[in-house]
């Protein structure tokens, strides 16, 4: 059942500067994040932080445990230009042409049901990746609820957990809108035949596996679409959809 915050922020500002607990050691050191020319191109600097202050105004947020809603399977899959912070490229559909199938999750940095698989997503990532999947994984967090989902906390985890697959971040969230996304973690499996565009034929959960019902991790539901995509054969029609915290979207501003 969804929960309505209100809450009332007197500086937004201060708000997007980190927590403390994420903010890095004194003697750390960590490679900047490259390509600044091509974020200011999409309206975004990861390395610039502003501490303006502004007037107090109330905000409705809202957040909920969320299933996946239904997304038409043999739909196509929305175009998408987003930028990877790690690296500073901007990837696009068309860059996944040349696969046989795609696989778009949705995830972020904080959640707890993506924390509990994330180890498993990037295995089971690494495994498919090698039998020619392609992989992405996108954010769409607002970070004014959620600073700690942000692209520079989105590059750390990246290199923390070695993803493989693009990380990218949906700073306006339509991306997520035009996927259908409303929860993380969310999977949508594509699969394209010959000059074809890409077509959804799975969009379902990682496994039965949730934090503290004590069923092992074992990716077996993604896995098996995935084993019957790759192979040519047609995804079971049945599929339980993912369960997870909801997108954190952006807040109505109240007057």
């Amino acid at each position: 059942m969804a929960r309505v915050l209100t809450v009332t922020l007197p500086s937004i500002g201060r708000l997007l500067a980190p927590p403390r607990s994420l903010l890095p050691a004194p003697n750390a050191t960590s490679s900047p994040i490259s390509s600044s020319k091509c974020y200011s191109s999409l309206s975004w600097n990861p390395l610039k932080r502003g501490t303006t202050e502004l007037p107090s105004r109330k905000l409705v947020i809202r957040s909920a445990r969320t299933e996946s809603t239904e997304v038409s399977i043999g739909s196509r899959a929305p175009g998408f230009e987003l930028p990877e912070p790690l690296t500073g490229k901007v990837w696009k559909l068309d860059d996944f042409e040349s696969y046989p199938a795609l696989l778009v999750m949705f995830i972020c940095n904080h959640c707890p049901f993506v924390i509990h698989l994330k180890k498993d997503i990037v295995k089971l990532s690494n495994f498919y990746m090698k039998k020619g999947l392609a992989v992405i994984a996108i954010s769409s967090n607002s970070v004014t609820t959620h600073p700690q989902d942000g692209p520079e906390f989105m590059a750390e985890d990246a290199k923390i957990f070695k993803y493989q697959f693009p990380y990218l971040y949906d700073e306006s969230q339509d991306v997520a809108r035009k996927f259908g996304a409303v929860c993380t973690p969310e999977f949508f499996l594509y699969k394209k035949d010959g000059r074809r565009p890409f077509e959804l034929v799975y969009h379902g959960q990682f496994d039965d596996s949730r934090p503290r019902n004590n069923i092992r991790v074992t990716g077996r539901d993604l896995s098996l679409a995935i084993d019957k995509v790759l192979s040519g054969q047609p995804v079971p029609s049945i599929q339980k959809p993912s369960v997870g915290c909801s997108i954190k979207w952006h807040p109505e501003v109240m007057a």
